[in-house]
């Protein structure tokens, strides 16, 4: 059997997937566990250990019809100071709770647009974030830059703040399909971005591009990726646009008509990979590339990738912090999610009480099906002895599920005394191997596709 054919006889064109950023999946988060759950984590972090923290900025100057992010649109600096502000309150509720001596090995600004701050504002910022908890020695400051929403004074203010990396969305320079998606970004305006950030001592950049857009074709995504490519990002995710107008409603927008098939979309993600890897990209993940020197490089090589909220990363602490509407914090102990809604978090916060919503406290086999997919996504690889140590089940009872779920997969996966492995020419099946772990009812849950 041919390799599409035997990828449409498994599913993949069809299948419905989680990303799996976390495990269990958010639909399965429950408003069982809230503020006092939170504190309760909060209490178990160490002393003197490090953190991830990420702020939410769920502001935009325009609502892009693509994005299924939870934002909304302002044309008026006003809510957005307002926001700050309940940011602020929140952090000191937070620095009433940490350990001594705790400090932030990354700290991410995400959105929604986090350059819609004024500069005023973004310094204010950073001065109350760091007041609670600084930068450890080798920590990693980044921030979601949008080139169409910055200008020198923000970027002066952020470099002011610390920040080492900046990340770009890109999506696509064909101006067609910019008009589709609602998201006009010219080539120009971008690397004038680039050239600002770069020009302030700024030298990590990230980059997103995404395939499976509307009137896309493998003619039309080789030249976004070149002209991408002319800017020399360190580090690149290639998703796969996730048409969920169910629950992005915005999404109407886009004529479903126009959209590729799986087939296609399959065909536009190989033809963008194979000239990141000409470029000197090396593969990370199921969709990220990245050049040898970058940390997430470096990491995929030792065996030290880690998937989370914002996707693949190369931080190791094992506490992420979430601060903002809808941010969603891990402990090891479990999640915890703030109110989705900007009017719930700030009532929450305004009367001096954290805006927790819902989460998940880890129990039963829970860590280890979750260390399981997260081997499965990050490395392609699943290590016998690892798992077994960590996790005290037998060889014999993680050999049967691995043999399981090779089944599962005609057979196509190397499962051997050492582990289980996925094969290069498997590998775009990789979310449903992963899903093939999740013992949670999925039926309720509405995904994207697998590809």
């Amino acid at each position: 059997m041919k390799p599409k054919q035997q990828f449409a006889h498994l599913g993949l064109f069809d299948a419905k997937v989680p990303r799996y950023t976390s495990y269990p999946t958010a639909p399965h988060f429950s408003n069982e566990f809230g503020s006092g759950f939170f504190e309760s984590c909060l209490g178990e972090i160490s002393e003197n250990s490090e953190v991830s923290l990420y702020v939410h900025v769920p502001f935009c100057r325009r609502l892009c019809w693509f994005c299924a992010c939870r934002t909304q649109g302002t044309q008026t600096a006003s809510p957005v100071a307002a926001y700050v502000e309940v940011l602020k309150q929140e952090l000191k509720l937070l620095k009433q709770h940490l350990p001594k001596g705790v400090a932030l090995s990354r700290l991410h600004w995400g959105g929604g647009t986090p350059t819609l701050l004024t500069a005023e504002m973004i310094t204010d910022l950073a001065s109350a974030i760091f007041d609670v908890v600084p930068m450890a020695k080798d920590g990693e400051f980044s921030v979601e830059i949008d080139p169409n929403e910055v200008d020198e004074a923000r970027l002066n203010a952020l470099a002011a703040a610390g920040m080492n990396r900046a990340s770009i969305g890109v999506q696509d320079f064909d101006q067609g399909i910019q008009e589709t998606i609602g998201r006009l970004q010219s080539y120009e305006v971008t690397k004038q971005a680039v050239d600002m950030i770069r020009a302030r001592g700024v030298t990590s950049l990230n980059a997103d591009i995404l395939f499976g857009l509307p009137h896309q074709t493998p003619e039309k995504i080789t030249e976004s990726v070149q002209k991408l490519l002319s800017l020399s990002p360190d580090r690149v995710a290639l998703y796969g646009y996730a048409h969920v107008p169910w629950m992005a409603k915005r999404q109407q927008m886009i004529p479903s008509d126009a959209l590729p098939t799986p087939e296609e979309r399959l065909a536009l993600f190989e033809t963008a990979a194979e000239l990141f890897r000409w470029d000197g990209y090396e593969a990370i993940g199921i969709d990220h590339f990245a050049l040898p020197s970058d940390g997430l490089a470096v990491a995929a090589k030792q065996g030290r990738l880690r998937r989370n909220f914002q996707g693949y990363t190369d931080d190791q602490a094992d506490v992420l912090i979430g601060v903002g509407a809808s941010s969603i914090s891990k402990f090891p102990q479990g999640y915890a999610q703030n109110a989705p809604a900007t009017a719930a978090y700030t009532k929450a916060i305004q009367s001096g009480e954290f805006s927790v919503s819902r989460g998940h406290k880890f129990a039963g086999d829970d860590r280890l099906n979750a260390r399981l997919i997260e081997a499965v996504m990050c490395d392609f690889a699943v290590d016998a002895n690892e798992i077994c140590g960590d996790f005290g089940i037998t060889q014999a009872a993680l050999r049967r599920r691995f043999e399981e779920v090779n089944t599962l997969f005609d057979g196509l996966l190397s499962v051997t005394e050492n582990g289980l492995f996925i094969p290069e020419d498997v590998r775009p099946l990789t979310r449903l191997i992963a899903r093939a772990f999740d013992v949670y009812d999925q039926s309720k849950a509405r995904h994207s596709a697998a590809i």
